[in-house]
């Protein structure tokens, strides 16, 4: 993986994700602020995304301003609901979409998620738009063909700067 201090990089943060896969794998809270730091290796930051979900109750927002105030643009949508009690929460296409619109303004993309169903715009931004991607996650709960498939992976249980009480 090649970095250099000129390229312009975006960090897209599955939030959901990082959050939940390090409070089963490793019983602790993710430091966002930190993630954010070692995305950037040094490098410019344009875009730093944490895409959230949030709930009627609003419990979340104490943690969102945390994400604001650590740089990260926000971008929320509510936890759905359905009549038989299913909950869903995600941001997949949101993510994708949001990737290759940036594509054109950024050298590098780093996706902080551990989710197989980014492979495909992995390999789309990777070949059609020039874009080196890179992954951060947690290994234990890494797709293993989004590690492969990755420019650079950062597995986020190797850092204990990584983590929050």
């Amino acid at each position: 993986m090649s970095q250099f201090p000129d390229q312009r990089v975006g960090v897209l943060v599955d939030v959901q994700n990082m959050y939940y896969s390090a409070k089963s794998i490793h019983n602790k809270k993710t430091d966002f602020q930190e993630i954010l730091k070692v995305a950037s290796a040094k490098r410019k930051i344009v875009r730093a995304i944490a895409y959230c979900i949030t709930t009627k109750e609003g419990t979340e927002e104490k943690f969102i301003e945390s994400l604001r105030s650590a740089n990260y643009e926000i971008k929320a949508k509510e936890l759905q609901i359905f009549k038989d009690g299913a909950k869903k929460g995600d941001w997949d296409v949101g993510i994708a979409v949001d990737a290759i619109k940036l594509a054109n303004n950024l050298d590098v993309i780093v996706i902080v998620s551990g989710d197989g169903d980014y492979i495909p715009l992995v390999k789309y931004l990777q070949f059609n738009q020039g874009v080196q991607v890179e992954v951060m996650a947690f290994e234990e709960s890494c797709s293993q063909g989004l590690i492969d498939e990755a420019d650079g992976f950062t597995n986020l249980s190797n850092y204990k700067s990584f983590f929050r009480k």
